[in-house]
């Protein structure tokens, strides 16, 4: 079965750090990245590998905090996420896109605590 799943998510406390993980199952990860909800939106972007040049992307509420890292021979991702903040609380997903099919993940939830 093609998919992602994603785990790691759990209680945090401020200024402290998780790691999430993002397991490919049936498809080989590419440029995986990362979102969750966002006020007013349906979700925001928060970090993602550039399609060119093998760079990465944060969004501006994370940089400096959160990185993103893949092993492609367990084909999975990462998102460490250090210095938490409460305002991290979310689910967070995985996705990617191969062959022009988007996938996924089912969501992590992460909670953090001041």
């Amino acid at each position: 079965q093609e998919r992602l799943v994603e785990s790691g998510g759990g209680l945090g406390q401020a200024g402290g750090s998780l790691k999430l993980s993002c397991l490919a199952s049936g498809i080989n990860i590419r440029t995986v990245d990362w979102y969750r909800p966002a006020p007013g939106k349906q979700r925001e972007l928060v970090a993602a590998f550039s399609p060119y040049g093998g760079g990465t992307r944060y969004a501006d509420s994370v940089k400096g905090r959160f990185i993103i890292s893949r092993d492609v021979t367990k084909n999975t991702a990462y998102l460490q996420m250090n210095n938490l903040k409460p305002e991290d609380t979310a689910v967070y997903c995985c996705h990617d896109v191969i062959v022009a099919t988007e996938y996924w993940g089912q969501g992590t939830q992460v909670t953090v605590s001041s």
